[in-house]
């Protein structure tokens, strides 16, 4: 009868609403990892906060602690945290008293360990809420444990531990979820298996810190100010920081496996970005319509390469990481505790702003912000002692959502004075008072409408009370997870062999990691100082791309990046010599995924491309209209063509989406643009076509066992694919082969199986289109990433 006297002793000193009320649903909140540090830490005192703030909402509740630990060390542990629960300041002492000691009598502690340890929970809370006559209205089940662990807990759950029909489950997972983006495709597949996705909240912490959380309700509650602002024409750029004096000492085993990137920006800094680069949803607080907008704006994002971060490492971190994981004297380790990465949207809104994400260990202080810095474009003749300081507009214009800690020390939104006075809910934000010993970004606190919360809150207390209400807005869904991990996994990929740079910590640092935009990217702006240099710790620079034969064709080889560098810069100069020979460069571009990051490399550092005389055709089409995303034109589009100066009438997609119909050979498409390649192109024959390989040997969109396009007369055929979008439309192995030149880009692998085949085979092109490849009078030249020829 342990709830019934806890209802009673409540309901004597005024806690509780009428029994009746009380009845309305139980609530058992069941915490998995009870001993550990998170839940010592934050969780145990923030569910104490939800019963505080729930107390008289109607709902009872238990509170279930579980761990692996046997039933009396296990409850010892968890109660010697319990005792230490504290009250918020305003909260009376008498009420705190009595809400700390029912808090423990409805809450107990299981050892979670088996499957039958899971019904036997789940037949204790059934005859609790039996003997109280109470109705359950759900579980909490919140995983305070390693994420190998999900798979196995989430099957028990499932199977023996759900709440009765009409009752909801809501199960809670803390990071890290994956280290990539192929394990969390797994780890999400696997949950995906025994919870509905309604049943899932991923907590990112700093989606609960009340100036991240306030993001998306400023800007919806001051549209009117920001609409004409809050775009490329008026922000210079975006920051969003991360900085922390403390270094990786006691958890470089974690460190070691994740590093900066995958601890902080892929999840915290990446979900405070895309609430200031995401087009704002007409009802901010609708779960979906947030998750949708913030899809888009992952969307719209450039794809990250080496070049777009820079990355460092404290001194000090080898020796911990040897000292801590018995590693070698000598062993020298690659994870970044330092990233500056500049991230780029090619939305109309943020088309130009840099956004540039930064965080660290052992770095000169500990903060977080997000800060958008205005574009200025005034000039005040008025000398700056006679003017008004703040209502200047020579001052800088910025607006800050400073997240914690810093010379501030609080939760706080700052807004320039010569911007606006912004509309701030009242109920939960107060003005500050503007103190003249501090300074942000060198301008006293005077310059700035500063606002702080009315009632400061931990995250993890505002993020429970939000599993509590059921509101999923503040939580990451399985495709705001995957969109982010395909965002960040290339540049993950591209730096693991990266040496970073190495720093002292702390204000010892100077501006050794002071970085700046540079040629689409970003670089340190001090060179490295060589006594910082770990002696024997550089890694050989093996990246040198290298000349060879691959089916007697001329071979170039290097890591991808590297490769796509060389690659590009072969195709400038392609261009620049057909220019300057016939005027004009006749360009047929392959689709897919290879390329995309020769069209950003491309994009972002050829300006000396002729793109002005450069005509771009397609090599091939799926069926499909040319807003589809399975679409090539689309994708050439998206990474390319929007960003460079080509002439509309130089563009060339191939048509087929005739008379409101896809590839009907009676619209006859394939011959149109056949008639125009023989219009355009002197003697069918393009300057440079660019082809890829399928793991199967198929070349632009001719398939093995293909019945048309591998010899005959038709320049540009109907094809079809073995997977879905069937239909297709391509040129033809005899027109390519009419080329001057000819490259095939081989990427990753995935592709090293059908590399180390073609090596051998001959001329096959029924077997393996792409064997067909053999330029007439031309060059074929291969490039091949060491992942591909080597695996």
């Amino acid at each position: 009868k342990m709830l019934g006297r806890v209802l009673c002793t409540v309901l004597f000193v005024g806690a509780f609403p009428s029994p009746a009320e009380a009845s309305q649903g139980h609530i058992s909140v069941v915490l998995l990892g009870a001993t550990g540090d998170l839940a010592k830490k934050y969780l145990w005192q923030g569910l104490f906060q939800l019963y505080m703030d729930q107390v008289s909402s109607g709902h009872s509740f238990t509170f279930h602690g579980a761990a692996l630990a046997a039933l009396e060390p296990g409850q010892r542990l968890m109660f010697d945290v319990l005792k230490k629960l504290s009250c918020p300041p305003d909260e009376a002492p008498n009420r705190c008293a009595v809400l700390k000691d029912q808090f423990l009598k409805l809450s107990q502690y299981h050892q979670l360990k088996t499957a039958e340890n899971y019904t036997a929970l789940s037949r204790e809370i059934e005859a609790l809420l039996r003997q109280e006559g109470l109705k359950e209205a759900g579980r909490i089940f919140y995983f305070s444990v390693p994420p190998f662990a999900y798979t196995e807990i989430a099957r028990h759950i499932n199977s023996s531990c759900r709440p009765p029909a009409g009752a909801w489950l809501r199960v809670v997972l803390e990071k890290p979820f994956g280290h990539d983006l192929q394990s969390a495709q797994q780890l999400a597949a696997e949950l995906a298996g025994f919870f509905r996705e309604e049943e899932m909240y991923r907590v990112d912490h700093y989606l609960g810190k009340q100036a991240v959380a306030h993001i998306l309700p400023f800007r919806d509650q001051n549209r009117q100010l920001l609409d004409p602002i809050w775009n490329q024409h008026h922000v210079e750029r975006v920051e969003v920081v991360l900085k922390e004096t403390v270094d990786a000492k006691g958890r470089t085993s974690f460190y070691e496996q994740y590093g900066v990137i995958r601890d902080v920006l892929q999840n915290h800094l990446t979900e405070a970005l895309m609430f200031l680069l995401m087009e704002l949803p007409a009802n901010v607080s609708s779960a979906q319509e947030v998750v949708q907008h913030k899809l888009q704006a992952f969307q719209s994002l450039w794809g990250l390469e080496r070049s777009s971060a820079v990355l460092g490492q404290y001194q000090a971190y080898d020796s911990q990481v040897q000292e801590e994981l018995q590693e070698a004297r000598g062993h020298v380790s690659t994870t970044p505790t330092f990233a500056g990465v500049l991230i780029r949207s090619d939305s109309l809104r943020w088309e130009g702003v840099p956004f540039l994400l930064t965080s660290g260990k052992a770095l000169d202080e500990r903060v977080g912000y997000a800060r958008v810095l205005f574009k200025n474009r005034a000039y005040c003749t008025q000398s700056g002692t006679l003017r008004d300081a703040g209502h200047s507009q020579c001052k800088p214009k910025q607006i800050i959502f400073h997240f914690g800690h810093g010379a501030l020390n609080t939760p706080a939104v700052l807004v320039s004075r010569n911007l606006f006075q912004p509309v701030m809910p009242k109920d939960s934000w107060k003005e500050a008072e503007a103190r003249s010993d501090l300074h942000v970004f060198g301008q006293p606190l005077s310059d700035f409408y500063m606002y702080s919360p009315v009632k400061e809150r931990d995250a993890y207390s505002v993020l429970i009370s939000h599993i509590y209400h059921g509101r999923k807005d503040f939580f990451i869904t399985t495709e705001n997870l995957l969109a982010s991990w395909a965002f960040w996994t290339p540049l993950l990929d591209s730096t693991s062999r990266q040496p970073p740079r190495l720093y002292p910590g702390g204000v010892e640092n100077q501006h050794l990691l002071d970085f700046e935009m540079v040629s689409g990217g970003v670089a340190f702006t001090l060179a490295e100082p060589a006594e910082l240099l770990n002696p024997g710790g550089q890694m050989p620079s093996d990246f040198r791309a290298i000349q060879s034969k691959f089916r007697q064709s001329p071979l170039v080889s290097a890591w991808a990046e590297d490769l796509i560098s060389q690659l590009a810069s072969d195709m400038e100069e392609a261009a620049v010599r057909s220019v300057a020979r016939s005027g004009q460069f006749h360009l047929a571009l392959s689709g897919g995924s290879s390329p995309v990051v020769l069209f950003q490399r491309l994009a972002r550092h050829h300006y000396s491309f002729p793109w002005k005389h450069t005509h771009v055709w397609l090599v091939d089409e799926r069926c499909v209209p040319l807003t589809d995303s399975e679409s090539n034109f689309l994708g050439l589009h998206r990474h390319l063509l929007q960003h460079v100066r080509v002439p509309y009438f130089n563009i060339h997609p191939m048509p087929v989406h005739l008379h409101r119909r896809l590839c009907v050979e009676e619209d006859r498409g394939a011959e149109l643009y056949a008639k125009d390649i023989a219009a355009l192109v002197a003697n069918a024959s393009f300057d440079l076509v660019l082809l890829g390989v399928g793991t199967d040997g198929h070349t632009a969109s001719l398939f093995p066992r293909s019945e048309s396009g591998l010899e005959g007369a038709p320049t540009v055929v109907l094809t079809e694919s073995p997977v879905k979008p069937h239909q297709r439309m391509s040129l033809s192995l005899p027109l390519i082969n009419r080329a001057r030149q000819v490259f095939v880009l081989v990427l990753g692998k995935g592709k090293h199986d059908i590399t180390t085949l073609l090596s051998r085979v001959g001329h096959e092109p029924s077997k393996w289109p792409i064997s067909g490849v053999s330029p007439s009078s031309g060059q074929l030249v291969w490039y091949v990433d060491y992942e591909a020829l080597l695996g």
